[in-house]
């Protein structure tokens, strides 16, 4: 994963640890006062709340603690690898887009970031400015011309 995408994740987790985490277990102390567990509502949704936020630590810290972190800025050249922004031009609809490729936990099509498992960036990991990848979508196939090749 990219940089941005680990610091991400990281202040993600240091918010559920140092914020959450103890907002949760406050609001189950809260409720519990309440008496009857059983038909307390806010009891029942603050555990779940916090078992949701146990199992989303858990996940990060899996991720963090396995992740192999990449600097796109501190690699050069035309083809296209794991970091690199890609200017490409649907051939059919002359529609351009601009992605970075990402890894899969940092992924946000809506900013760009396009995920290294999607059909897209598997069809053009290897090629160049200049070259035609073809990738098959739910719609059917599409052509893409790759306009530019940067690592930023």
């Amino acid at each position: 994963m990219t940089a941005p995408g680990f610091d991400i994740l990281e202040e993600e987790l240091k918010r559920l640890k140092t914020i959450d985490r103890p907002e949760v277990i406050k609001a189950i102390g809260t409720a519990r006062e309440h008496g009857d567990l059983s038909e307390n509502a806010e009891y029942h949704a603050a555990r779940d709340r916090q078992s949701f936020i146990e199992g989303r630590v858990a996940e990060l810290e899996d991720i963090i603690s396995r992740a192999d972190v990449i600097d796109p800025k501190s690699m050069k050249g035309k083809v296209i690898r794991f970091g690199a922004t890609i200017r490409l031009v649907d051939e059919d609809t002359d529609e351009r887009s601009t992605f970075q490729i990402v890894g899969t936990h940092e992924s946000d099509i809506e900013k760009g970031k396009l995920s290294i498992t999607s059909p897209l960036a598997r069809a053009v990991i290897g090629k160049s400015t200049g070259d035609s990848a073809e990738v098959n979508t739910p719609g059917g196939g599409k052509s893409y011309e790759i306009l530019k090749v940067q690592y930023k």
